[in-house]
């Protein structure tokens, strides 16, 4: 098979459509034929050199996939060659055919096709674990999406609004913040021209956000606490702002607040398997009738992997971006 490879750290360019082996499904594995995976960041850090691959898992990156089971590895049951379905990956996305652990498969939803189930896995899996399964964002409540406009921020808007949460959002100029509207966020705040702990103190009475979903780390750690509300939840996900920063517990005890930081990519198997059956249980109906849809803002050809990294490193897009075999 083909798959994209890295043999050397470094920027698009790294990214080499290259032959290599074919992966064998092992115990409790299936196979899947790529149909299509989808970009995250955490495949541009792993272009970069800084941040592997969990052991023993594919050293090429990817970290979601949809496709048709080719073969099933001892152990398994419940699926059948041919079944068309989409998966949850440590690595390995990038190529035409991948081993997934049977606990991350999941079943392509009804009126999606099977291109577009590529852009799922990931985005549902972070959003319903985080801000549900681990701050438990109730209906009534508010919900800070920072990077609205991004894959993780498109879904997360879906899925509050659907569980009937108030949602604001930041994201980078008035296009972004219109597409982030039209998917159901009630509050709008430009990063680049507006100060999000006022915009949103303003929007709420005063009272702040109860769950804030952040991307960014040490940069906004500070007025993410100011934007909290008492007995507020901060769940971060990512650290495009760095790794270090000085931290109030005077005003975190004063709030009652909690804050959590949760990686997907490395977690044990049973605890993936845990997550993706929830989201089979609790989202996949929402997508079936429609009232949650995968965002898509473009797809290339799989080889062409180089130019989808340079896309979303140019930030100009809203919503995933897909690569197709």
């Amino acid at each position: 098979m083909h798959a994209i490879t890295i043999e050397q750290p470094g920027g698009p360019e790294a990214l080499v459509w290259a032959e290599v082996p074919d992966p064998v499904a092992g115990e409790g594995e299936v196979l899947v034929d790529v149909a299509a995976s989808a970009v995250n960041r955490a495949d541009i850090l792993q272009r970069q050199g800084f941040y592997d691959p969990p052991p023993g898992s594919s050293r090429y990156p990817g970290l979601e996939c949809s496709g048709r089971i080719a073969a099933l590895g001892p152990g398994v049951s419940g699926w059948a060659v041919g079944d068309e379905v989409c998966a949850l990956l440590a690595g390995g996305g990038y190529a035409e055919r991948v081993a997934v652990p049977v606990g991350q498969l999941l079943p392509v939803p009804a009126g999606v096709d099977l291109v577009t189930a590529a852009a799922l896995p990931e985005v549902v899996c972070t959003v319903w674990s985080n801000v549900f399964m681990v701050a438990g964002l109730r209906p009534g409540e508010t919900l800070l999406v920072h990077g609205g406009s991004s894959g993780i921020g498109t879904m997360a808007i879906q899925l509050a609004k659907a569980v009937g949460a108030t949602v604001a959002v930041t994201a980078g100029g008035p296009e972004k913040l219109a597409r982030c509207k039209e998917l159901g966020a009630d509050v709008l705040i430009d990063y680049r021209e507006q100060d999000f702990v006022a915009e949103l103190r303003a929007a709420t009475g005063g009272a702040g956000a109860d769950v804030i979903l952040d991307i960014m780390g040490a940069k906004y750690l500070a007025r993410n606490l100011d934007a909290l509300a008492v007995n507020g939840r901060l769940a971060v996900i990512g650290l495009q702002g760095g790794v270090k920063a000085e931290l109030n517990l005077g005003a975190l005890l004063a709030k009652r607040a909690a804050i959590t930081a949760t990686s997907l990519r490395a977690r044990p198997l049973d605890e993936k398997a845990a997550i993706v059956a929830a989201v089979r249980e609790h989202v996949w109906p929402l997508v079936a009738s429609g009232r949650v849809n995968p965002v898509v803002h473009g797809a290339f050809p799989m080889r062409e992997a180089p130019e989808a990294h340079r896309t979303m490193e140019s930030s100009t897009h809203v919503g995933k971006l897909l690569l197709t075999t």
